[in-house]
């Protein structure tokens, strides 16, 4: 906490000694310590605003075989509703297929299994809830896909790339990478990336991550597993006075286990139709902004 006050001091600082006000673009790019500082702080509000909005979630989900022939598809929509510590989703809409003998049968509920033993289910099911469902996260995005938070920044190294400009905002091109080697029990520093931080608002615009940590051959030879293109990409929209929301998510893997099982795994989640609600629970509709 000492650590974080020391940070969020040094930036009021220097927007202070530059003589700018928050929402205006600086002459120049601040020290990148300072933009994360920022970014950090930011993410802490815009976390608490998003308890205040209702919305709709659309999800995408596929598996696709070696061939790259469609195994299994799920659409899956949601209203998405806000709780004291993370979010309630309740599905509003389903749809779904899987491939069999060249043909393509439909099904109405997510984790349908059409034989005892359906890879293709499980998966799926378990990369919707890890991947658009943490119970912890105030948007069901895992914090750690994504390090802006203080605390996730702790663990990486943040370098500024530049600046240009996107939509007709200026923005800050920000990469990052693990500080030490990243191992699966590090607790999530396992990413590298860029990420595209607005210069006015200091919140994030776009992330991109891809995995840093590399599968040992050992586990390749002896398991029979191996993943490759790991990596996701999630854009945000302003939609409130300094609420910034995920707006698009999506990412793309391959993986070769045991028995010849060989997958690419496709998501993609939108949200949209946000609604704020108010103390008296009435929902006001947010415009973009």
């Amino acid at each position: 906490m000492r650590t974080l006050v020391m940070l969020l001091a040094a930036g009021c600082a220097t927007i202070q000694a530059q003589g700018v006000n928050p929402g205006e673009v600086p002459a120049g790019p601040p020290p990148i310590d300072t933009i994360m500082s920022r970014v950090a702080r930011n993410q802490a509000k815009t976390l608490d605003a998003r308890t205040a909005y209702v919305y709709n979630q659309t999800q995408l989900l596929k598996m696709l075989r070696g061939s790259h022939k469609v195994a299994r598809q799920e659409r899956r929509e949601y209203v998405v509703t806000p709780k004291d510590r993370g979010i309630n989703k309740k599905l509003a809409h389903f749809e779904g297929q899987y491939e069999r003998h060249g043909q393509y049968v439909s099904f109405d509920k997510p984790g349908y299994h059409y034989k005892s033993l359906d890879l293709d289910a499980d998966l799926l099911q378990s990369f919707s809830e890890e991947l658009t469902d943490d119970k912890s996260s105030r948007d069901g995005i895992a914090h750690d896909l994504f390090p802006l938070t203080y605390h996730q920044q702790l663990k990486y190294e943040f370098k500024l790339e530049g600046t240009e400009t996107l939509e007709g905002r200026q923005v800050y091109r920000v990469s990052f990478a693990p500080k030490s080697k990243p191992k699966l029990d590090d607790d999530g520093a396992i990413w590298k990336g860029e990420a595209l931080i607005d210069a006015a608002e200091f919140q994030p615009v776009r992330v991109t991550t891809t995995m840093a940590w590399k599968m040992p051959l050992a586990v390749k030879t002896l398991l029979g597993t191996n993943i490759s293109g790991l990596g996701f990409t999630v854009n945000y929209a302003r939609i409130g006075e300094g609420v910034w929301f995920p707006v698009s998510y999506g990412g793309e893997f391959r993986f070769r286990g045991l028995f010849l099982y060989e997958r690419t795994c496709t998501i993609s989640m939108k949200n949209g139709d946000f609604k704020r609600t108010d103390v008296t629970s009435h929902l006001a509709y947010a415009t973009g902004q």
